[in-house]
């Protein structure tokens, strides 16, 4: 705390020339933006540009591997989202490798090359955040990730020869073409689906109803908390102009394009 910003910087940097030291300050300076407040010390800083100063001081002696530690945890989430842009930007302009750990989701979809879902000492799945999300390894994986639940259902086979997913709101129609978990279970046989917030979809015609338990405003949407007739409570993002009242029945349809299929425990 005692120290500039430059200072800082240089911290780790003392078993360089002094020429080169402040050569090296200087670009990293500028590739974190700092350049204007190089003098100014930690307690005149906002937590952005504190976190932007801790970021060039570890990257200063060009490190093979950057570990960070929930960096943005005490931030509010709209710079935490703001310096997760910046610091993805950072670290390929510097061809840094680096490690992040998160608990926040979104933080590690904005910035993975590479995301690791981590449970119980165990690395569960090991992909791309698109593969995470949409290919889940394994149930844990696919609860964990996103919102969404499990409902039960069961395969049945057409006509056609093609296998039909019976779910509790209605039937998805080539879902053995479409789904990310290969099964051999035989017509009749019951499953779980995960139908996840994103697809569940508001629509006031649709034959089935659902009462609405609760409802999370988001600015630009609403995630609501949904009952069926049968008791499967699923949830739903609903654009916030449909802003409808808890307890209120609204039709709802499946509009899923990967559908994730486990076995029922």
């Amino acid at each position: 705390p005692h120290l500039s910003v430059a200072d800082n910087i240089a911290f780790g940097l003392f078993d360089q020339p002094p020429a080169k030291r402040r050569e090296r300050v200087q670009a990293l300076l500028a590739l974190v933006g700092l350049n204007a407040v190089a003098d100014w010390h930690p307690h005149q800083l906002s937590g952005g540009q504190q976190q932007r100063v801790a970021l060039a001081r570890a990257l200063a002696p060009e490190p093979a591997l950057l570990l960070l530690d929930e960096p943005f945890s005490n931030l509010d989430i709209e710079l935490r989202e703001r310096l997760a842009h910046e610091l993805r930007d950072i670290l390929q302009q510097a061809g840094i490798t680096a490690l992040f750990v998160t608990h926040d989701q979104m933080e590690a979809f904005a910035l993975g090359d590479r995301v690791g879902v981590m449970h119980q000492g165990r690395l569960w799945q090991w992909d791309t955040p698109y593969q995470v999300y949409h290919r889940p390894a394994n149930r844990w994986v696919a609860g964990f990730i996103g919102h969404g639940v499990f409902a039960s259902a069961h395969w049945q086979d057409t006509v056609g020869g093609s296998r039909t997913l019976q779910t509790p709101l209605g039937p998805l129609q080539d879902a053995s073409d479409r789904h990310t978990n290969p099964s051999t279970a035989r017509s009749g046989e019951g499953c779980e689906v995960l139908l996840r917030a994103d697809d569940v979809v508001h629509d006031d015609d649709a034959p089935v109803k659902a009462e609405i338990l609760r409802k999370v405003f988001r600015g630009a949407e609403f995630l609501y908390t949904l009952r069926l007739a049968n008791g499967q409570e699923l949830m739903a993002h609903v654009p916030s102009h449909h802003d409808h009242q808890v307890g209120e029945w609204i039709g709802i349809r499946l509009q899923a394009d990967h559908v994730v299929v486990f076995p029922s425990p």
